[in-house]
């Protein structure tokens, strides 16, 4: 991404977020890095580089793995990501369609 362009948001991102950059979002949601509400829009390539740095170091202790979250996180983890799996479902979305688009 240059450096002029922006990000346009996880819900107006292919299938509602279901790239990389969708996936980084919602799991600085998981680990409360920014809020629910936080769509990233309008955000550029520095500000979505450190909030990867944020979610990355969130993610160490747990070995990167879904199953080493404590339950609090793993249950947030599911509901998250769910209800990100079943909306991009419902636009056509399918799992191995996962091309990042900023």
């Amino acid at each position: 991404m240059s450096s002029d362009k922006t990000y346009s948001g996880i819900h107006n991102d292919r299938f509602g977020g279901m790239t990389p950059t969708g996936t980084l979002i919602r799991d600085a949601w998981v680990f409360g890095l920014v809020d629910e509400s936080q769509t990233c829009e309008g955000w550029n390539s520095k500000q979505l580089q450190a909030l990867h740095e944020q979610v990355s170091r969130a993610w160490e202790p747990y070995g990167f793995l879904v199953s080493n979250l404590p339950p609090e996180l793993r249950e947030r983890h599911g509901r998250i990501h769910g209800e990100a799996f079943e909306r991009a479902r419902e636009l056509g979305w399918q799992a191995d369609d996962l091309s990042d688009e900023i």
